[in-house]
């Protein structure tokens, strides 16, 4: 059965289907699962308008009552846990272990807030200078919007929603079209925990609707995760607007290994931070530089092993290692990267493009890839 995902607005699911939308598909199975319509011109203006009203009351109300419904919205994720990675894990296809990771991730954010007494007081110092005092006065902005990306749907909003709200704000997100369930089920559980109608909202869209939203005067701060042309657009789009704006832009680690390391210790961290999530995540470490002469073969030596031990399936079967990738276009961007490698030169170990789960011929999947011998 294919379900729609609602607008999230003023406490209230809600949903409009004269719009443009999304088909949101399990990336294991390659199968249609759901479906998310865009908010219209009308559903942004509204949103933010709800946003604006909701601040005059929440930027009022006491840290205090405001951290207790943090401390219930930590107790409500706690809970449940499991039912939010699922929900990862279907939309996206990651495995459920690192679902679960990712929601813990987000825990710790709320844990942090939950204290925000201290964050928000200010600071006075007599005398800095001849006759000047210095004081400093933390008081909340209005209201923020984020566009938070595809590959932590929970993990990432929640790391820009609550920090915003904590401090007196509320917030509009916009999550990917690609995975949007679990952002909304975050929203009905800070409902739950007691927020206020309107703190927190949450609307479906694309580049037009993130445009809508970079250019409406009411929305004074935006953030965003998203690749590096996309990140610096938002930025430069905001800042000429006059809001606040930090925008992270696409990102990937280097590993270095020296020759005294710990090879099978090394191996073991590199194959996870590689392939956890199929790499799609920023800390994913693509690139390995190594240091000395044997070094390269040898860590190859204990890489290689592992790698071809991997099991590749479905998130949500026991003991996998790597699900698929989130999309049939991600797919065949990776599968062009390996290709445009091997055509550049480089020694192409291990061959993952030929992999076909037996069971779901029509899911995202691909085989993990190493290569050695690779230029600048």
């Amino acid at each position: 059965m294919v379900y729609t995902v609602p607008h999230y607005i003023a406490g209230n699911a809600f949903t409009e289907t004269n719009t443009k939308g999304h088909e949101i598909v399990n990336p294991a199975f390659g199968e249609t699962i759901g479906h998310v319509y865009f908010a219209s011109t009308a559903t942004c203006n509204n949103t933010v308008a709800v946003a604006k009203k909701a601040f005059e009351s929440w930027s009022q109300t006491a840290p205090l009552k405001r951290a207790r419904i943090l401390f219930k919205f930590r107790e409500l994720l706690e809970k449940n846990q499991h039912e939010l990675a699922a929900i990862v894990t279907r939309e996206h296809g990651k495995t459920l272990d690192d679902a679960k990771g990712s929601v813990a991730r987000g825990i710790e954010v709320v844990e942090f807030h939950c204290g925000l007494m201290t964050q928000l007081q200010g600071t006075y110092s007599a005398n800095v200078s001849a006759q000047i005092d210095c004081s400093t006065l933390r008081q909340p902005l209005g209201v923020c919007a984020g566009v938070s990306p595809f590959n932590f749907p929970v993990m990432v909003p929640i790391w820009m929603m609550i920090p915003a709200i904590a401090c007196g704000n509320t917030f509009i997100l916009k999550p990917s079209e690609q995975d949007p369930s679990a952002p909304v089920r975050l929203l009905e559980l800070l409902s739950e925990a007691g927020l206020p109608d309107g703190v927190a909202n949450c609307i479906h869209g694309n580049k037009a609707t993130v445009e809508q939203l970079l250019t409406h005067p009411d929305i004074v701060a935006f953030t965003a995760v998203a690749s590096t042309p996309v990140a610096q657009s938002i930025y430069t789009t905001a800042t000429a607007q006059g809001k606040r704006a930090h925008t992270f832009g696409g990102a990937k680690n280097h590993c270095v290994v020296m020759p005294d390391a710990d090879m099978d210790q090394a191996a073991t961290a590199i194959v996870g931070a590689a392939f956890g999530s199929a790499g799609e995540r920023c800390m994913a470490l693509s690139v390995v530089v190594t240091v000395g002469d044997q070094t390269a073969e040898t860590i190859i030596k204990k890489l290689t092993p592992l790698i071809k031990n991997m099991k590749i399936d479905a998130g949500d079967v026991a003991g996998c290692d790597m699900g698929p990738l989130i999309s049939a276009t991600h797919r065949e961007r990776v599968l062009a990267a390996i290709d445009k490698g091997v055509v550049e030169g480089a020694t192409l170990v291990i061959d993952g493009r030929s992999f076909k789960h037996p069971n779901h011929p029509q899911g995202f999947f691909i085989g993990p890839s190493l290569f050695d011998e690779v230029t600048d």
